[in-house]
């Protein structure tokens, strides 16, 4: 087959996304971007919402969670330890349709090099993965846009695939 040898259908990581949702607790809020700051080094940004929901107390502006986004050898290293403290082991609906991954930590003292703080607490996080190849700068450019060919996109086989090669995780079918 030459799509293994053609250096445009080589899957890559584009984004890693760490999110912590608070809801309206302010506390846990603060208690998530300390958790993010220890797992990475950098100050995560404050999530806000857009829209009123009288029920759930919200309203336009509330900060409810926070969240980072890391590309290129940080997003790399990063996912390595997040993997690990899954036990290298993710469930093939983690994947969807478009080659992406998202799985949950639910405390993040599962992380390695990771200690409790006691004034975090018990608290997890929330790891989205989105893939892409080479050509994706189409969709996402200011002049000229164009859609990814269907034949371009990355499928969901692939995405298990390239986890399963490169960061050695084993992917077990529901």
């Amino acid at each position: 087959m030459n799509n293994i040898t053609n250096v445009m259908q080589k899957v890559r990581i584009e984004k890693i996304t760490l999110n912590i949702g608070s809801g309206k607790e302010q506390s846990r809020l603060e208690k998530g971007i300390k958790l993010i700051k220890k797992i990475t080094g950098i100050e995560p940004v404050k999530t806000v919402t857009k829209k009123r929901i009288p029920n759930w107390g919200l309203r336009p502006g509330l900060p409810i969670g926070c969240k980072l986004t890391l590309r290129k050898e940080k997003a790399r290293e990063i996912l390595k330890r997040l993997l690990a403290a899954k036990e290298n082991k993710l469930k093939a609906e983690q994947f969807d349709v478009h080659g992406n991954l998202a799985f949950g930590i639910h405390e993040y003292i599962e992380i390695p090099n990771l200690d409790y703080d006691p004034e975090i607490g018990s608290l997890g996080l929330e790891v989205c993965v989105t893939l892409e190849k080479p050509g994706y700068r189409v969709k996402k450019r200011k002049l000229k846009k164009s859609k990814i060919p269907k034949r371009h996109t990355v499928t969901k086989e692939e995405a298990m695939n390239f986890v399963k090669e490169n960061f050695n995780v084993e992917v077990t079918a529901a």
